[in-house]
């Protein structure tokens, strides 16, 4: 190993590649807690929406915050999973897209199991196996997407496997 190899895989390196992981599961794990319930968050965001939209029924208010939180979720692990896929590429620069995505993918489905199975302990939170599947969801869509721009975008083709 050269010395310019051993500087990128120094302590910095590892910050940067693992911090963000890190740091988006402390987002999830506050966002876990009974102040995140629907119950807690049905005030603020109703008066955001209707602050943009105008005024809705509560029958329309109901469908809205559901739509709203599972949006939340879709993207908040898209999101997460585009995090663990950046450190994975970064740790693996030579594996295929595929296995940094299916690497990600397990971490996304380990912190989202991880938050359901906690919410089951709280009084005004349920954990579903569905929201699980939810988020793995935005965490595969997310990856295409970057997979597909930067298959379309890249002079350097990202390999597949």
């Amino acid at each position: 190993m050269d010395s310019h190899n051993d500087d990128r895989r120094g302590l910095t390196f590892w910050i940067s590649a693992w911090l963000p992981v890190a740091l988006a599961i402390v987002i999830i794990a506050v966002e876990s807690t009974p102040y995140f319930g629907a119950d807690r968050t049905d005030h603020p965001l109703r008066w955001i929406w209707e602050a943009v939209f105008g005024q809705v029924s509560n029958a329309q208010w109901g469908q809205v915050h559901i739509l709203i939180r599972k949006s939340g979720h879709f993207v908040g692990y898209g999101l997460i999973g585009l995090i663990w896929l950046r450190a994975w590429r970064m740790t693996l620069p030579r594996s295929g897209f595929a296995l940094d995505a299916a690497l990600a993918l397990i971490g996304t489905a380990m912190v989202a199991s991880a938050d359901e199975y906690h919410q089951t302990w709280l009084p005004n939170r349920t954990g579903t196996p569905w929201d699980v599947l939810l988020d793995c969801c935005g965490a595969i869509a997310l990856q295409l997407v970057f997979y597909i721009f930067f298959r379309l975008s890249s002079r350097k083709r990202l390999a597949v496997l």
